[in-house]
């Protein structure tokens, strides 16, 4: 599956410097892994539906009060108001 040379190669790529002992360590290391992801591979399942054709369901996006309706009440609850604006503290 993998080779020693391999092993090389990648510990250079990645800039490790392996003696031979780790180089023998990692390739029963990823032998394994690399039979695990193969046995994975062969696992015979049973064909399942696609969610793909649930949605998420949103309300609309409608607007339920009139432009302004709130603008009067707002304006009046604020600390300070200037020309029809809350007016706040200057913050940069």
């Amino acid at each position: 599956m993998i080779t020693l040379d391999e092993i090389q190669k990648l510990a250079d790529l990645a800039r490790l410097s392996v003696t031979e002992d780790e180089k023998n360590d990692l390739h029963k290391d990823i032998e394994g892994i690399l039979g695990y992801v193969g046995a994975i591979k062969n696992v015979k399942v049973e064909t399942t539906e696609s969610d793909a054709a649930l949605s998420n369901v949103f309300r609309s996006d409608v607007v339920d009060n009139k432009p302004g309706e709130y603008t009067d009440r707002l304006i009046k609850a604020a600390p300070q108001n200037q020309n029809g604006y809350v007016k706040v503290k200057k913050i940069l």
